[in-house]
């Protein structure tokens, strides 16, 4: 359900490019390190969102998807499931077409906010395991 293969391939493939990475930074030790690399590696753009708000892998950041000046597909969340929530709905009303919350991020309750305003969503999920799976 959380990570079912038609969602996953429509947001890695069919959703648009570019990806708002909450809680990027310039931290190479972070799993948001490696696995935005990886979404570049595969064409994304990737947008760092942080308070520190870095530019990272030579994109500028952003202190909040709030920020962002313009569109973004994907919003790929990296906080503690505590935060996940409120990010999935900042997600929403930022205008974003999918949320996907990383390995270990479970919030049923977000789930449901995202889905019933019409987004695609994956839980529990990392891109840079799926996305080299659809190749």
């Amino acid at each position: 359900m959380y990570g079912d293969p038609a969602t996953i391939r429509s947001m890695l493939t069919g959703l648009g490019d570019t990806w708002a990475v909450v809680g990027l930074s310039s931290n190479r030790q972070r799993a948001a390190y490696g696995v935005a690399e990886v979404l570049q590696r595969y064409g994304k753009r990737i947008v760092p969102v942080h308070p520190k708000a870095e530019t990272v892998h030579g994109e500028k950041g952003y202190a909040s998807l709030s920020e962002i000046p313009f569109p973004v597909d994907v919003v790929d969340v990296f906080v503690n499931g505590g935060l996940a929530g409120a990010v999935a709905d900042e997600a929403v009303a930022a205008g974003a077409r999918g949320v996907w919350f990383q390995l270990g991020v479970v919030d049923e309750a977000a789930w449901e906010r995202v889905r019933d305003a019409g987004l695609d969503m994956v839980m529990d999920r990392c891109p840079a395991i799926e996305i080299p799976r659809l190749r």
